[in-house]
Formats: C-alpha cells, structure tokens, sequence
C-alpha cells in the first residue's frame, strides 16, 4: 500500500505538471507571435501620418546623397563595425524634439559625448543590408533609454556614414516617436543621463559653433540642455537641419576648444 500510494501521487503530480508545461508552451507561443507581430509592425518604414513639420526630413532622406551628409563614407572593402542609430523625433512641451542621451564616462567608445541611441549590430538583428539596422536602433534605443519601440514609427533610413576613429559603420534610422513612452537611464555603466533637445534651440544660431579637437578636426557643434553635443552626433544634426530647410546663418567662427580626451 505504501508503494502504491507514493506511486499514484507520484504519477498524479507528474500530469499536473505535465499540464502546466503545456500551459507555458502555449504562453510562450502566445507571447513570441505577439513579439513577432509587433516586430513586423516596428520595422515597417512608412511616411503614413507624420506631422507636416516632418515632411522635409523624410523627403530629404530619400534624396540625400552620403557625400552630402559626411566626408567619412564606409570603407569600400566591406571592414568595419555594422552599427545603428535611432534619430527620434517627438513633439514636446516646446514643440518638436529630438531624443538623445550622454554616454557613460566609463566607455572605452565615445566616453561621455552626447549621442543618439545606438549601438553594433548583432546576430540577431538579421541582416545588415535590410532590416538588421532597423532592428538594432530600436533594440539599442529600448535598452539604453527604457523607450518602448511600440510607440515609434519609423520613417526613413540615411545612408551608411563612417566613424574612423571607432570604425563603426554607422546606419542611422529615422524615426517618429508616435506614441511617447518614459525614457531614463536603464544602466549607469553606459548611459550617464537621457534628455530632449527642442529642434528650436538646435536651430537657434545662439547655441551652435564649431568645436575644434587639438588634433586639428574641427566640425559643428551644438550648445544645448547644459551639454556640448559635437562629433558624429552633431555632425549628422546639421546635416538634417540644413537639408530639411531649418537652418539658420550662424557664426561658423566661433568656436569650441575640445581637449585630448574627448
């Protein structure tokens, strides 16, 4: 009796136990289409619904020819670190905005420089050439600013730029924040602090200059939300700015003393 009695309670929690992984499987199915529906939904790329404001911006992405946006172009032999970056604009209590963040002073990459969100590619992304760069910015935009990427509709993508001194190749993504989520620091380790930039103060001539590195590189830059955002990041700005037809004449001689470590 004991034996039976260990082997029918034995058996009885196995079926229930049985039961409850088949539960799970079907949630775990459940959840993966839903993931996977969203993600269809994420990267389609699409001007359907965008503000009037934004319409320069889009038309100027398909138009924009990479030599117009930068003098740093992917190396013709395919080298370099597939990257992405998500150019997220939104419309805030000033109007329309841009969503940036500062990078962590710790990195060995860029340590505390403002930036876009953004970051390498990885396997899961897919492929490079496609939908892999859509995937990473939004991927890395949630990851390092909490965003939910629901809530953003992409709408162009630029070409492919260069970062020599990183040797990433960069894909920067278009994107509308559709439906705004909170954004915050998600880890210290990587992102110091996440913030908006109201487009109005990037255009603003008060706040731009050109920032010049002791090595002898010199290129725009922008004095704005208590930060200097410079480099790729501010490289890419004025490009935008300029070809949707927002820029404003500005005192290209003013400039910006950046030192080694930057």
């Amino acid at each position: 009796m004991p034996v039976t009695h260990t082997h029918t309670h034995t058996h009885t929690r196995t079926d229930a136990d049985a039961d409850a992984v088949a539960d799970a499987a079907v949630d775990a199915d459940a959840d993966a289409d839903t993931r996977a529906a969203l993600d269809r939904a994420a990267l389609d790329v699409t001007t359907a619904g965008l503000p009037a404001w934004l319409d320069p911006v889009a038309q100027a992405a398909r138009s924009v020819r990479p030599q117009q946006l930068s003098r740093f172009l992917p190396p013709e032999s395919g080298a370099g670190r597939q990257s992405a970056v998500l150019i997220l604009f939104g419309e805030g209590a000033r109007g329309p905005e841009l969503l940036l963040m500062e990078r962590a002073g710790t990195l060995r990459s860029h340590p505390g420089q403002p930036s876009f969100p953004g970051g390498s590619l990885d396997p899961d992304d897919g492929d490079q050439a496609t939908t892999g760069p859509l995937r990473a910015a939004l991927r890395e935009a949630e990851e390092e600013t909490g965003l939910d990427p629901r809530g953003v509709q992409l709408f162009g993508v630029l070409p492919r730029l260069y970062i020599p001194v990183s040797s990433f190749v960069v894909t920067p993504v278009l994107g509308w924040w559709r439906a705004p989520s909170p954004v915050g620091v998600v880890d210290p380790a990587e992102t110091a602090r996440v913030f908006t930039v109201p487009v109005a103060d990037l255009t603003d001539p008060a706040n731009r200059a050109t920032a010049v590195h002791p090595s002898g590189h010199s290129g725009p830059a922008f004095l704005v939300e208590s930060a200097l955002v410079w480099g790729f990041t501010a490289g890419v700005i004025d490009r935008i700015v300029h070809y949707a037809g927002w820029e404003r004449p500005w005192d290209r001689a003013r400039q910006v003393p950046l030192d080694w470590r930057a």
